[in-house]
């Protein structure tokens, strides 16, 4: 990983001309594009350290770097899994309690991100094409790993606020007015992206699954049909996946959020921030130090935690413990502070996700021996009874509501899973309707109030 901070002078000045990184680039002065793309797509070489500056900067940006404005952590308190320790009133506990204001600053700062990421792939992809100096081969990765990151920030975008605007260039004067793109649109332009990414990517080249490969594309097309309910689809992208045997389900719970995992289809390395700390930024919100354990804000729902059984591996090893404040926390990742060599990257895409999307599109499809196959890969792992033998004739209602309880054990605290599966499943309303100001409109998070100032083509998403 060391070559992510390697000539770092010169990564810094392509991803300064490159990417100009603020909240409100829709409002920016209109730059010379001519003289960005002449001074970055001049060589293959420097191309590629632009692509980096964009892998550095979703592991830096809030929207993605598992920090306590991420999708991580607010979709997580949105969720039933993850509340706040404190009960003061901040921020936080809004998204824990489903009272977003739309002035809400973690919110302008998750979907701005968010935006500048998309900004910063369009850049790319513009620079891409107006260039006459770089090779066919480099030309087409770039132009892959550039599409899966848009399609990736889009998919949460779409699903955290509903419809969102489809930005797609780097024109400013057309952005700054640009009005809500209806989410089937949204959706189909990801279909777009990744399938062109698919097409274009080939596997890992230096041996870091940091970088996003043909695998990782097949991984999202599967996670985003099963979002559509295209049941075959999604079964046949997840099959890929899992037929390729560059990946494996670890045994060892505790080798799973290593670097370089055989289970991780993608990973951010912590090196991507160019700080001398090497710990995840999971790891630092999540880990509840034993001697510090008052700057502690984030703790798993009891509820949550006696929905395990006591001999699910999960539960003794990717839960923490806390006795001074009597809390339990996430701990998946175990380094909370550290500068010495990294050990753990921060996981996007992983195997045990793909079997889950299989088994629930076998389930909704009928086939519900495939199902409880794919199922049990992930259950035996965590040393509970497979349900071959506890329940093989289990109806397809109840397996589908077994998987999705799955998910969650096994996706807590990754990516928002919890939160979207509770929407894209109809559960929201059920599991919080009793709870003090739930809305159905709760479902989807406020457009940010001064991104509706600046813009008067956006439209505030109704319950706000």
């Amino acid at each position: 990983m060391r070559n992510y901070i390697n000539n770092t002078g010169l990564r810094m000045i392509l991803v300064s001309l490159l990417f100009i990184s603020c909240e409100d680039f829709l409002e920016l002065e209109t730059p010379d594009q001519k003289i960005i793309s002449e001074a970055v797509f001049e060589n293959d070489e420097t191309a590629q350290s632009a692509m980096r500056g964009i892998y550095n900067q979703l592991a830096t940006v809030p929207f993605s770097s598992g920090g306590a404005n991420s999708v991580t952590v607010l979709a997580g308190l949105s969720a039933d899994d993850l509340s706040t320790i404190y009960d003061i009133g901040n921020e936080d506990s809004e998204f824990d309690e489903h009272e977003i204001s739309p002035d809400n600053s973690k919110n302008l700062s998750l979907w701005s991100s968010a935006y500048n990421i998309i900004y910063s792939t369009n850049s790319l992809l513009e620079g891409v094409r107006n260039s006459d100096q770089l090779s066919d081969g480099v030309i087409g990765r770039l132009e892959g790993e550039s599409k899966f990151v848009r399609a990736l920030t889009y998919f949460y975008l779409v699903n955290l606020y509903g419809d969102v605007p489809l930005v797609t260039t780097t024109d400013y004067q057309e952005n700054s007015l640009i009005s809500r793109t209806p989410k089937e649109e949204i959706y189909e332009r990801i279909i777009e992206d990744l399938t062109d990414a698919s097409s274009l990517l080939g596997s890992y080249s230096s041996g870091e699954r940091t970088q996003i490969t043909k695998a990782a594309a097949l991984a999202l097309l599967a996670r985003v049909q099963l979002y559509l309910q295209n049941w075959t689809e999604a079964e046949n992208y997840s099959s890929q996946v899992i037929a390729d045997s560059n990946y494996q389900i670890l045994q060892d719970l505790n080798e799973v959020f290593l670097k370089n995992s055989q289970e991780a289809i993608w990973q951010l390395s912590p090196y991507g921030r160019g700080l001398s700390l090497t710990n995840t930024l999971e790891g630092s919100n999540f880990v509840i130090d034993p001697f510090f354990y008052f700057f502690a804000a984030l703790k798993l729902n009891d509820e949550f935690i006696q929905s395990f059984d006591d001999e699910d591996h999960r539960l003794n090893n990717w839960v923490g413990y806390n006795g001074a404040l009597g809390v339990f926390f996430p701990y998946k990742y175990k380094v909370q502070n550290s500068t010495d060599e990294a050990t753990e990257y921060s996981m996007v895409l992983r195997l045990a996700e793909q079997y889950l999307i299989r088994a629930e599109a076998r389930a909704r499809s009928g086939d519900l021996t495939g199902a409880i196959s794919d199922l049990d890969v992930i259950r035996m792992r965590a040393g509970l009874e497979p349900i071959a033998q506890l329940n093989p004739n289990i109806s397809e209602t109840d397996l589908v509501t077994l998987i999705i309880e799955e998910r969650n054990k096994e996706l807590f605290t990754e990516w928002g899973h919890r939160w979207l599966d509770l929407k894209r499943t109809g559960m929201a309303e059920a599991k919080f309707e009793d709870t003090n100001g739930w809305e159905s409109t709760d479902v989807l998070y406020p457009i940010p109030e001064s991104e509706l100032i600046k813009n008067p083509n956006l439209i505030q998403n109704d319950g706000y």
